[in-house]
């Protein structure tokens, strides 16, 4: 007999490792691209035409965005089955899917390609916290994991802000862009392993109950 909830949490444990893969495969791509400047540079230019080996991003950044559907998978039946709101669920995977579309398509189509500029549907991600509020509303137990996942709506619109220059328009420059694009770039895909293995272990500790 199949343990309870194991492809769920599975799912789940994609979304603990995609985070700490993807973060491996820039450093690698980084490692690989001598003179590669973090403050000017974009992530994107390693995998565009100046950089030595372009494959190491761009297959890292494809397997990201089925990482990314595989996890939001997880996340809106983790959801469904500790018995959050399933509309709040289904729209936290389609959250993930369309971000995992985006860096799909971005990763065939490697800066500065304009098609590569799919990769901004990967902002989308920016609604799955909300969601995952709204569907753990009435669920006891997960206040902690609401709270976390308040804090990055907040931290997520604070980086939005400033980085599309709607306020202190000479913080984010060409000086610094490189890391405030990394900075987004951790808080962005970080939180996700977080509440994936949150939500994996309280799917654990339901099924040996």
């Amino acid at each position: 007999m199949r343990p309870p909830y194991r492809r769920r949490r599975l799912l789940l444990q994609v979304g603990v490792a995609a985070p700490i893969l993807a973060f491996l495969a820039v450093l690698a791509a980084i490692a690989a691209y001598p003179g590669f400047d973090q403050a000017h540079q974009y992530l994107s230019d390693l995998g565009g035409p100046k950089a030595p080996h372009p494959e190491i991003f761009n297959l890292a950044v494809f397997i990201t965005g089925f990482g990314s559907a595989a996890a939001g998978a997880g996340f809106g039946l983790a959801l469904a089955a500790l018995g959050g709101g399933r509309i709040a669920a289904a729209l936290t995977a389609a959250s993930f899917a369309l971000a995992g579309y985006g860096l799909v398509v971005a990763s065939l189509y490697p800066w500065p390609d304009p098609r590569h500029l799919a990769i901004l549907l990967a902002l989308g991600i920016q609604l799955a916290p909300l969601m995952m509020i709204w569907a753990l509303a009435r669920l006891e137990g997960m206040g902690g994991l609401r709270r976390f996942l308040a804090a990055i709506v907040v931290v997520m619109a604070v980086m939005t802000v400033l980085t599309r220059h709607l306020l202190f328009k000479d913080l984010v420059n060409d000086a610094n862009v490189g890391w405030w694009e990394r900075a987004f770039a951790l808080v962005l895909v970080g939180w996700i392993g977080v509440a994936a293995w949150i939500l994996e272990r309280r799917l654990l500790k339901l099924a040996r109950a």
